[in-house]
Parts: structure tokens; C-alpha cells; sequence
């Protein structure tokens, strides 16, 4: 199943804030941080080692 890089941080995001409670400002820069992590030159290293 391929579900967009968009839905899935929505739906991370969503249950972090519920479920944890963190400020908003960290919230966005971790959110922010993994969008731009996924779209950079790390992300086939990242993907190897985290898919087996």
C-alpha cells in the first residue's frame, strides 16, 4: 500500500499531539524536519536500513 508522504505525517502528527502533548513549535520542526529529511540525498541510505 502506497500512502502519501503528506497523509502520513498528518496522521503522525495528529497522534503525537494527542497522545503526548508536546508544544506546537516542536511539533512542526519535527514534522518539517522529516519532509525535508525524506527528500534528500540521505533518504535511499535511510530507506535500505530501515526496510529489510
Amino acid at each position: 500500500m502506497d500512502v502519501p508522504l503528506w497523509l502520513a505525517l498528518i496522521v503522525v502528527g495528529a497522534l503525537g499531539i494527542k497522545l503526548i502533548r508536546p508544544p506546537w513549535w516542536l511539533v512542526a520542526v519535527i514534522l518539517l524536519g522529516g519532509y525535508l529529511l525524506a527528500d534528500s540525498v540521505l533518504a535511499p541510505a535511510i530507506h535500505s536500513a530501515i526496510t529489510k
